[in-house]
């Protein structure tokens, strides 16, 4: 077996976990925002010893932490240079793709009475609600009144994307995806472009039992051109996505999929396949709790709490890698809880990198790109990034 630096790498985005404001924030309507310190201060001081000792102190005045660096990390942070603050753009950047024309977004006036009339006239349904929404909330509002008329409950988020929630016993899961097929093809023209439309069928008697099912589909987007995850996969290398990536990604350049339903669900998940996993390659982790749960519903408490939990989690985590794993923390945008609005933040995300074998632990200077993990993935596996893959890769890493 080839001998690279890293055999796996353990890539784990803390969604919505950014560190400070861009300097293009204000243009995003996010200027001072900083979602790990005013979280930490909403807090009084976060508990997170595992994350502190690794040094995102370093990186940020993070109430509860100290700036130090661990003999076996090297961490920084790292800008975003594509147009967006979105789910997408983030994850793309990291695997190498700039976004220049952002994806839609709907979420202060809901869809376009168009777009809604021509779902109508195509899928046969009548549509209720159409505004940004909880998931889980809407279906408390509008299920009962779903469940008498039959209209589909439409709703978006700060992410471009159009969900669409039905009741398993009014209509039939198949048909929600028929009707999703038809909204993922009309909203693939210019002035609606989204990213993803994602089917939600729910169960239950009434607003206080209403719960979501496990048959919830993605129609994404595929990514622009091929990206790292592509070139990694065309080498006969794992490409093992752990929570949302598959559907980011709409399954392209993904050896494996292994499904999540919360933040400790995906750290088991990956615990489990650094003890058994697939090989050398990539194992590409999204938790995204941070963002759903707390960032979106301004829950600095929430989010706080979770942190600390994931900062547990992370404590049993670490000891299972192998002198030859490297364990990438980072993040795709910010979500501060404390900004004004429910939208996600143009913030610059941390980066902390893991390995037995580092000898020289330090603190770089901030990159200009999420790109740079996919180039320092290339790097690693000693793959020639395409030319349209942009970054550079964190060199300081291999001496």
């Amino acid at each position: 077996m080839k001998k690279y630096k890293f055999q796996r790498i353990f890539l784990l985005v803390m969604d919505s976990v950014g560190i400070g404001a861009l300097p293009d924030a204000k243009a995003f309507g996010d200027e001072g925002s900083h979602t790990l310190l005013h979280i930490s201060q909403k807090m009084n001081g976060l508990k997170i010893p595992t994350l502190n000792d690794l040094g995102i102190g370093t990186l940020a005045p993070i109430l509860g932490t100290q700036p130090g660096i661990h003999p076996n990390a090297i961490v920084t942070t790292a800008r975003e240079v594509s147009s967006g603050k979105d789910t997408m753009t983030g994850h793309w950047e990291i695997m190498g793709l700039k976004t220049i024309k952002p994806f839609k977004t709907f979420t202060d006036k809901g869809f376009p009475r168009a777009l809604l009339e021509e779902l109508t006239l195509k899928t046969g349904h009548q549509f209720i609600g159409n505004i940004a929404a909880s998931g889980t909330e809407i279906i408390k509002q509008l299920g009962e009144e779903h469940m008498r008329s039959k209209a589909l409950i439409v709703y978006t988020s700060a992410d471009s994307v159009l969900q669409i929630a039905a009741h398993e016993s009014i209509i039939p899961v198949e048909e929600l995806y028929r009707v999703c097929e038809i909204a993922r093809e009309v909203c693939l023209r210019p002035e609606y472009r989204l990213g993803r439309i994602i089917a939600r069928p729910f169960s239950g008697e009434n607003a206080q039992t209403f719960k979501r099912t496990s048959n919830r589909h993605d129609y994404a987007l595929s990514p622009t051109d091929p990206t790292v995850l592509d070139q990694l996969n065309q080498a006969s290398l794992v490409t093992s996505c752990i929570g949302k990536i598959s559907d980011i990604f709409n399954g392209q350049g993904v050896s494996h999929t292994v499904k999540t339903i919360s933040n400790s669900d995906g750290m088991l998940k990956t615990m489990e396949q650094i003890q058994h996993g697939y090989g050398r390659g990539l194992y590409f982790i999204n938790l995204v709790d941070f963002d759903s749960e707390y960032g979106h519903r301004r829950d600095p408490i929430g989010y706080g709490k979770a942190l600390e939990q994931f900062d547990q989690e992370l404590s049993r985590l670490i000891p299972l890698l192998k002198k030859d794993d490297l364990l990438i923390l980072t993040a795709d945008h910010g979500n501060d809880p404390t900004h004004p609005g429910t939208d996600h933040t143009r913030e610059r995300v941390p980066v902390i990198m893991y390995s037995q074998s580092i000898q020289n632990g330090q603190a770089i200077t901030e990159r200009e790109s999420f790109a740079d993990l996919g180039q320092t993935l290339l790097a690693n596996f000693d793959l020639e990034p395409a030319p349209h893959i942009i970054g550079h890769p964190i060199l300081e890493l291999f001496y």
